[in-house]
């Protein structure tokens, strides 16, 4: 189990480190119905990542067995193909980095966080984690490093819980710090909000292009 939860560690720290829910996260603390957006878009957002990872692990464990004891080829064409993902996916956030002097562009759907209810925070926060395309392959990395390693359910069931607590941390920390004291949180909220708002594109893409290199490194590793 130590070996899939090293496999799995990384791609836990992607998606927690993904600026773009943090940022949407820290706008709905900063709106007038902070308390109820908050906490519907971090439920949504942790069903989405223990539905996409318990997705791939299913599928990924049904796969057909590799032979010999050592090479693992269906595994390492689906890394190499996960982490090209990934890496394309960086060079295209580097690309799309707003230039010296510019504004980053940010989701059209931010401007309308101040008027979205409980149930559309809760549907907002799943499709962020189970449906974008970053998060999703990250996921897939960690289905497939689960699903092959054919843990016993309760292993498979600490392992799910130890990832989701991972991803899901970055989000999770400034709300229920929020409900616990957020007279104090407001300044230090909006000051990280600015920070990551100019800095998103870079940190994803630095991201995604070290997790990348990493999985096709361990796909290589798999033949």
């Amino acid at each position: 189990m130590g070996e899939v939860t090293g496999e799995m560690l990384p791609l836990a720290l992607g998606i927690a480190i993904s600026p773009i829910p943090i940022i949407a996260a820290i706008l709905m603390l900063l709106s007038p119905k902070a308390r109820v957006t908050s906490v519907g878009f971090l439920l949504g957002w942790i069903v989405g990542i223990v539905v996409a990872v318990v997705v791939f692990t299913l599928v990924s464990s049904v796969l057909p067995d590799d032979d010999g004891d050592t090479s693992k080829p269906v595994k390492g064409v689906i890394q190499l193909l996960l982490g090209l993902g990934l890496v394309l996916l960086a060079i295209k956030q580097w690309r799309g980095r707003a230039k010296a002097g510019q504004t980053p562009a940010l989701p059209k759907w931010m401007q309308a966080i101040d008027k979205i209810t409980f149930v559309t925070a809760a549907g907002l926060g799943f499709l962020l984690s189970a449906l974008n395309p970053k998060n999703l392959i990250m996921a897939a990395g960690a289905g497939v490093a689960l699903g092959s390693a054919m843990l016993d359910g309760g292993s498979t069931t600490i392992a799910v819980t130890v990832f989701t607590v991972i991803a899901a941390s970055t989000v999770a920390v400034p709300v229920i710090g929020y409900l616990i004291a957020s007279d104090k949180l407001r300044g230090p909220l909006g000051a990280l909000r600015g920070w990551l708002e100019n800095e998103n594109a870079v940190i994803m893409a630095v991201l995604l292009l070290v997790i990348g290199v990493s999985m096709i490194g361990k796909g290589i590793g798999s033949f």
